[in-house]
């Protein structure tokens, strides 16, 4: 399955950024661990800190007292045991406040408490004058009470190195995947840039090419079209002046035989007026046939001055009019809808008309009234599905001319425009087989469409596709 290279560099810069994002995220945990794990380290230093110097202070007002009992210098009371017990509650109440969020530490500090209070007393009774055997019984209870804080203290650096321990062990588990995953993400991070920056360089040498050809194509275009409008405009001139050259010969044609009927009937034999009948006919034939080939040469020639807002309904009258005695003699009944104002030329949309009702009255069925129905309806370009996609919110107007006449085989729907083209022989029906193909070269002059239906014996359904608004032909 072939995926565009937007769709590619899409799904690779996709997958980089997540990859970062993963990266991103990991290494924010990483470090948020390594932040707990100093956090809970520097916390379990302060503690262990802080017991340590209980410990020291209440050993040192130990070895104070019996200091002062051995020797009975009262310089070992200096600082006195009340201060003392002071210096240590202040380190209490301090390791209390750094343990506040650990309710275990805290039960410890409970019982620590109690056993502080018993140290109190002893300190505060050894630094009394006491008989022999009070010291040594106070001496034994001290040292009791030492061991019993030894613990408690023991308790409490063990808890907090335990908690060490287990941060410890996260901090490992992290650290040991962090590295792998950062270099791969960076492996990866790495290999779709440089797969984006390969793809993108040859996108823009491929761009740069395809600018460079269509550059090309444009001016050899350009070439064309310009080549195409002069050979169109020598074509037309072309016909312009053969038309009126043809124009001479065929009078002198007609004025000859003209002459020869009149001066010479009378001594001709009927053979000889035979021909001269069959040329006059075909002469009369060529002239409708060049007048025929100069309105199509001329057809479908608009100008931006020639175009206005042109009322369909007082245009159609105007039809109407012009071919009211053939209407007539013909007892053709036509019916028709209100029509919009189109932007276009009158005299193209005049001549566009009055073609197609001609060609209806022209082949209508011997064996009914010819009835002409003319409906329209305005529709988008969407709705339509003839134009492109840029055109879609265009209006336009579906004007559809049906008739009951002798119709045609659908499958000579595109023939019937092109020029000289006949479904019928001369003696059946007159005619050059222009008027059609003037029709479509007007219609598309008018970035419009026209196309036709129709069944044998059933009559003839023509379509003509306008936009309401003149728009951009090279759109359609």
């Amino acid at each position: 399955m072939h995926f565009p290279v937007y769709k590619k560099i899409r799904i690779g810069f996709f997958i980089a950024f997540t990859v970062i994002i993963a990266a991103s995220i990991f290494s924010y945990l990483v470090a948020k661990n390594l932040l707990e794990n100093a956090g809970r380290l520097n916390h379990a230093i302060e503690v262990s800190k802080r017991l340590e110097v209980i410990t020291r202070q209440l050993k040192e007002a130990e070895a104070a007292i019996r200091g002062y009992n051995l020797t009975k210098d009262s310089s070992f009371l200096d600082p006195s045991m009340e201060e003392r017990s002071k210096r240590i509650e202040r380190e209490y109440l301090l390791l209390r406040k750094i343990t506040a969020e650990s309710p275990r530490q805290q039960k410890h500090l409970d019982t620590l408490r109690q056993l502080l209070t018993i140290k109190y007393q002893q300190l505060m009774t050894g630094s009394q004058t006491v008989t022999v055997a009070r010291q040594e019984s106070s001496v034994k209870e001290g040292e009791k009470a030492a061991d019993r804080l030894d613990r408690k203290v023991q308790d409490m650096i063990r808890i907090e190195e335990n908690q060490v321990h287990e941060k410890s062990k996260l901090f490992h588990f992290f650290s040991v995947l962090w590295v792998p995953v950062i270099f791969i993400s960076s492996i990866v991070a790495i290999l779709i840039g440089i797969y984006s920056y390969v793809t993108l360089t040859r996108e823009f040498r491929l761009q740069l090419h395809i600018e460079s050809k269509m550059k090309s194509y444009q001016r050899d275009l350009q070439q064309n079209i310009s080549l195409l409008n002069k050979t169109n405009q020598e074509l037309e001139q072309f016909a312009y002046v053969a038309s009126h050259d043809l124009q001479e010969p065929l009078r002198k044609i007609s004025t000859f035989s003209d002459r020869l009927q009149m001066k010479y009937k009378d001594q001709l034999p009927p053979d000889a007026t035979q021909l001269i009948d069959r040329m006059v006919s075909a002469v009369s034939r060529m002239r409708v046939l060049i007048n025929d080939l100069l309105v199509f040469s001329r057809a479908g020639r608009i100008t931006p001055e020639s175009i206005t807002r042109v009322d369909m309904n007082v245009l159609l009258q105007e039809v109407l009019t012009d071919l009211e005695v053939t209407l007539e003699e013909k007892k053709v009944t036509v019916t028709y809808d209100s029509l919009p104002e189109i932007e276009g030329s009158d005299t193209s949309f005049h001549q566009l008309f009055q073609n197609i009702l001609a060609n209806a009255i022209k082949f209508a069925s011997p064996d009914r009234p010819l009835a002409i129905n003319i409906q329209q309806q305005v529709l988008t370009g969407k709705e339509l599905r003839l134009v492109k996609e840029s055109r879609w919110d265009t209006l336009f107007c579906r004007i559809s001319i049906a008739d009951n006449g002798i119709g045609f085989d659908p499958a000579f729907a595109e023939r019937i425009f092109l020029i000289f083209q006949r479904l019928h022989g001369i003696s059946e029906y007159t005619g050059t087989g222009i008027g059609l193909a003037i029709c479509k070269k007007i219609v598309d002059s008018h970035n419009g469409f026209i196309f036709a239906e129709g069944e044998p014996g059933e009559g003839a359904t023509f379509v003509i596709v306008l936009p309401l608004v003149q728009g951009n032909k090279n759109e359609v």
